[in-house]
């Protein structure tokens, strides 16, 4: 019997500038990189409440939906170092996690490593029927397709980030309740202010003091990402 032949390697090799030898990188006219002309169209799918064309050569981004094996290569051809996650629970139904990737250096960063966050979250307001069950690897992907969205820049939404053809309705809940209750963490911090009777005009002077420019009519109006900040630092009041 003939020995079977050693598969060969080829070893990944970046240049100075950081980019890969033999990848066919697009740039655009201030010669960075066209993050979203490196998406092949394998990994783009019509977003179908939106178009019923099926060609995805022929649709806006608006239209178009990346799935997760298109974010993962964008994310291994632009190179990291390590990929964190911190996972939160602020109740039993309701799973938050921050997505932290160390980038390598490349001449769009100067040379310089870039640190750079994300968060997803995922409660049964926000997934269909069946992936409700799995909130915490859902808070996961959507949390780590959108570090490396917003780092390379694609407005494309991702498939991960999106709830599902429907919501389902909690049971046990009315009609006028439903309109009238905040989606999570806004409820969480609206719960924490009537406990410490903190009002929103408190929240509007105290972010305003703290040099925070965005306008605030409502909860909703604050990041999700100031939000947990603010529900721990009432809880200490």
């Amino acid at each position: 019997m003939a020995p079977k032949k050693k598969a060969k390697f080829e070893i990944l090799k970046r240049t100075d500038n950081g980019l890969i030898d033999g990848v066919d990188y697009t740039f655009n006219d201030d010669n960075t990189i066209n993050w979203r002309a490196m998406i092949k169209t394998e990994h783009l799918v019509p977003d179908r409440n939106k178009t019923s064309e099926t060609d995805v050569t022929r649709l806006p981004d608006t239209q178009l939906i990346i799935l997760l094996g298109g974010i993962k290569e964008l994310a291994q051809i632009r190179g990291y170092t390590s990929v964190k996650y911190a996972i939160k629970c602020p109740s039993p139904d309701y799973v938050v996690t921050t997505c932290t990737i160390d980038w390598i250096p490349n001449y769009e960063t100067e040379s310089k490593a870039v640190t750079f966050s994300a968060i997803g979250d995922a409660s049964p307001n926000n997934t269909n029927s069946f992936a409700k069950n799995f909130l915490g690897p859902i808070a996961e992907n959507r949390a780590f397709v959108r570090c490396v969205r917003n780092f390379l820049k694609i407005n494309i939404v991702s498939k991960e980030e999106l709830p599902g053809e429907s919501f389902p309705r909690q049971t046990g809940v009315s009609e006028e309740s439903e309109t009238g209750t905040l989606s999570p963490p806004y409820n969480l911090l609206e719960a924490a202010m009537k406990a410490k009777n903190v009002s929103l005009a408190n929240i509007k002077k105290r972010l305003s003091d703290e040099g925070y420019e965005k306008a605030i009519n409502e909860l909703e109006d604050i990041p999700k990402v100031k939000v947990f900040e603010l529900i721990e630092r009432i809880k200490k009041i």
